[in-house]
């Protein structure tokens, strides 16, 4: 008898529990709703987004060049530290140059001579006690004598080697004693400074990519620093074999850190707007052939919002039209949605304040409250 009155009265409860919920409408609007659905938030930004090619490329010396021996000699002095940068026309290597140096010595003491003996005869000339070719006779002999003067002394200064150009030197190829003939390797010199970076480019570019254009460069060496710099040469020829083109980069280089030889990853820019609207790609839903977003409005509910697509990157992509800066999408949970549900907002890297009357925040709504308080009322509970 208790059992039997145990589930007449049990069946009696889940009556009325079924009555209350499947009333009128009026008796509707008083029961459970929908609790506000928890949706990640972001915002729509300005930023700079460019579109671009990427391809493998090799970097340069601006300027590299092998230090060598113009004449034959034995090597006095090599005056320089290895691996150190050097001016222009820092003395690099000294020959042995008693034969030259004297030589031009000897020169020079010719054409003291043969000036004097050509002043001599122009004062004679005028004064008329020469002919004329006497006189022209003394002017020629005297450049004549500046001329083998002028060899003697390029003959010695060929035994003084001087870097061309301000660079960093390499490491000693002779020591001194050594005796060089014309041709033989000293050291190398790089300017490094500043660098070229040569990449090919597919035919399709060559209407778009032009001398000046923008350039980003990264390394294994660096992989999450990026060189900027810009397109300086242009093959004007497409090689039949390949259908690409090269291109020649150069590269700001401060600190010198990047080396000749290096390969790096080169990528051309071909379209840059710099103040474009971006979202997260996640915000985007595609739906037949349109693309939607869910943009949350002021009483914490979201709409559909159709927009149009530009660039893509490997997060943002650009929204060309149907939204403005500042306007807020949701990113992720779109799956439990629909344009006029009511959300509660989560911004990216956080929880954001609940709407009034919500759950508290990084709490799903209707979250047990802790021991000795009573839960927080959920929106439309009727309570």
């Amino acid at each position: 008898m208790l059992c039997r009155s145990l589930g007449l009265a049990a069946a009696g409860f889940l009556l009325l529990a079924a009555a209350s919920c499947s009333g009128p409408a009026g008796g509707a609007r008083g029961g459970m709703q929908m609790p506000p659905m928890p949706v990640e938030i972001a915002e729509v930004k300005s930023e700079m987004v460019s579109d671009g090619f990427t391809a493998l490329g090799t970097i340069d010396a601006e300027k590299n060049v092998e230090i060598v021996s113009e004449v034959s000699g034995t090597v006095r002095e090599l005056p320089f530290e290895e691996g150190r940068p050097v001016a222009a026309g820092t003395l690099l290597a000294g020959l042995d140059d008693r034969v030259e140096r004297a030589e031009a010595d000897r020169a020079a003491a010719l054409v003291e001579q043969v000036r004097l003996t050509a002043e001599r005869t122009r004062q004679l000339y005028e004064q008329k006690l020469v002919p004329a070719e006497e006189r022209e006779r003394a002017d020629a002999n005297l450049k004549v004598a500046e001329a083998n003067h002028a060899v003697a002394k390029a003959r010695h200064d060929k035994t003084r080697i001087r870097a061309p150009f301000a660079g960093i030197v390499g490491w000693r190829r002779v020591s001194p004693g050594a005796y060089v003939q014309p041709g033989t390797v000293i050291t190398d010199l790089a300017q490094i400074d500043r660098l070229r970076v040569g990449f090919a480019v597919p035919e399709r570019f060559a209407a778009t990519l032009k001398r000046g254009a923008k350039v980003t460069l990264t390394t294994t060496a660096y992989p999450e620093e990026t060189f900027a710099g810009a397109v300086d040469v242009v093959d004007p020829q497409i090689d039949p074999a390949t259908r690409t083109f090269d291109l020649i980069a150069r590269i700001p280089n401060p600190g010198r850190r990047l080396k000749p030889g290096m390969s790096a990853a080169v990528t051309a820019i071909l379209v840059e707007r710099p103040n474009a609207l971006v979202v997260p790609d996640e915000a985007v839903v595609a739906q037949g052939d349109q693309n939607l977003v869910y943009v949350l409005q002021p009483d914490s509910t979201v709409k559909i919002v159709p927009v149009r697509l530009g660039l893509r990157g490997t997060a943002r992509v650009e929204v060309v039209s149907g939204l403005a800066a500042g306007d807020r999408v949701v990113k992720a949970g779109h799956q439990k949605i629909f344009p006029g549900a009511k959300v509660m907002p989560v911004p990216e890297g956080g929880m954001a304040a609940p709407p009034a009357g919500g759950s508290p925040a990084g709490k799903a709504p209707g979250a047990k409250a802790p021991a000795g308080k009573a839960p927080a009322p959920q929106p439309g509970s009727g309570k």
